[in-house]
This record gives structure tokens, sequence and C-alpha cells, in this order.
């Protein structure tokens, strides 16, 4: 039966049916409107907070690319690449910030957030190019990673930057993988653990503007060499940074906003709102009705006393 002729049947039937038309018009309204198949069914995780240039999303088991611009939700799974010269700002619901540079290519592969939950956790893939973060709530109460051709980072609450050369892998033409860490916005300074793929720990940072190189080992291993980073390329980082910060405050602005407008019963596990309270269990409901009132202390008939 064709979506029109279904539409039809349905309100030729609330014409004779003792049921009335608004239980029909939710059907009805989903023949016109079918979901689409490029939107994942679970809630975005993320927004695009600033933008410079073009950057597209590949969603889901979608062939092509999509555009992005400012406001734009950011789903699990997404593939998100910026193009030359541009550069992407995305802020994710517990305001931890990625800020990817031109030619750059990151995965959300996991992202679940809850406030005060004991299963947040997120892992992003940096396939390739500069991807600079700023890690938040997920990393201070659950577990954060970024995994590369040749590393996965543990993330412990900190500011960072990943340098992914074309190819991915040590030993590449356009240079070795570079981890860098750096001090928050107010300083501190966290901890960036590196791992090989076999899950084994290669070294840690710990230090303000300390780094890390994957190179090849013997018989295919991977080894984290420390190294000084050169005057221009934290001269460089500085600049990669400063745009980090600035869409870092962008985007924490726009999460609260976002999150707010989706009003208390519409917090899922991804989209609670960072600090709200929840309003208590009404433990004597009146159905249909206001709480019952409470009696007065000293008199269990809850009843004022004659004068």
């Amino acid at each position: 039966m064709k979506r029109r002729e279904f539409i039809i049947l349905l309100y030729g039937t609330a014409a004779v049916c003792p049921v009335p038309l608004p239980f029909l018009w939710p059907f009805a309204a989903r023949a016109q409107n079918p979901p689409s198949s490029n939107q994942p069914a679970a809630g975005p995780v993320g927004q695009v907070a600033t933008l410079q240039g073009s950057a597209t999303v590949t969603r889901g088991n979608a062939a092509t690319a999509i555009a992005l611009q400012i406001n734009d939700p950011v789903f699990q799974s997404d593939a998100l690449a910026t193009g030359a010269d541009s550069s992407l700002g995305i802020t994710f619901d517990d305001e931890t910030t990625f800020s990817l540079s031109a030619n750059t290519r990151i995965v959300v592969n996991e992202f679940v957030y809850q406030e005060g939950g004991s299963a947040n956790a997120a892992t992003f893939n940096v396939a390739v190019g500069t991807a600079a973060f700023v890690a938040s709530l997920v990393a201070k109460t659950g577990t954060m990673k970024i995994a590369t051709p040749t590393a996965t980072l543990g993330i412990r609450g900190t500011t960072g930057v990943v340098d992914v050369p074309l190819g991915g892998a040590a030993g590449a033409a356009g240079g070795e993988p570079r981890i860098k860490l750096y001090p928050d916005a107010d300083g501190h300074v966290g901890s960036i653990e590196v791992f090989n793929p076999q899950g084994g720990r290669l070294g840690t940072l710990t230090q303000g503007a300390s780094a890390f190189t994957i190179q090849r080992g013997a018989g295919g291993s991977f080894r984290a060499v420390p190294f000084q980073i050169p005057p221009q390329e934290a001269a460089r980082d500085r600049g990669v940074l400063q745009r980090l910060f600035v869409s870092h405050n962008i985007g924490r602005r726009m999460t609260i906003e976002r999150l707010r407008s989706r009003g208390p019963n519409r917090l899922g596990p991804n989209n609670r709102q960072p600090g709200r309270q929840q309003q208590p269990f009404n433990r004597n409901p009146r159905p249909g009705g206001p709480p019952r009132a409470q009696p007065r202390r000293g008199n269990p008939n809850g009843r004022g006393q004659k004068r």
C-alpha cells in the first residue's frame, strides 16, 4: 500500500471508528515523515562549535560525506574530516573539546557520559593529521582513550596534541607520529599514558610541553621515545592550542544551552546536563493532584491546635 493511500485510509477509518482521530494522528505523521537513514537511533553526543573553511562527516552506512556547519550535531561512530586550510572545533556532552587542523580525520568510536555514572567512556581514533584536545568529565570520572595507527593513549584529564603523518605509521614519509602533553588553560597538567597496539605500556607523559615520538623497533614493535619539541613546532602548537581553547569556551556555552533545551525528561545516558540537580522522589504521591501536605511537627494529626 502506498503512503498516500495509507494516510487516506486512516482518515477514512477515523470518520467511522469510535477511536478519536488524535489517537491515529501519530501513525499518519510517521507515515508522512519516515526516519532518516543517515541519523542514528541514539541521540547526539556532541556539537560543532567552531568551523573555518570546510569540514565533513561520514555517518552510519552513508557512502558520501556531508558538509558540516556550526551547531551541527555529532553522533557516535561519526567520521569527521577537515579540508585544506580548514579547522574544526567539536565539544561533547561532558565538555571535552577537540580542535582538528587542516587535512585531519578522526572517528568517534565510543562516547558514553552520564553525570555521576560509573560507566563513562570515550574512544576517539585519530587516523591522520593534527588533533588537539581538552579532556573533561569523562576522563575524570571514567576512561578516555585516543587511538592512533601505532599507539593508544590513556588520557588523564589534560590537554594534548596528537600528530599523525600521512600514512599513519612510524617510519612514514611524513615523519614519526608525535604525542605531546601541554598544560590546561588554568595551568593544570594531567598525564598521557602511551600503549602499543597489544596493550603494553610504552611510557607516560606527566610534564607540561613534554612529548614522545612513536618509533618502530625490532620485529615490528613500537617504542615511545622522549624528544624536545623544536621551537618552530612549539610556536605552531601555541597557535593550535589557542584555537582549541577558543573552541572549548564557545563549545561549553553551546553544550549547556543544548542540554538545557532538551528538558529534564529528555536527558538520556549521553545527555545528562553537567551540574543539574535531579528532583527528589515523592514518596507519598496523590494521583491526579499535588503531593499530600506534611503534618506539622509535634502534631501527628496535622491539624491546627485549638487556642
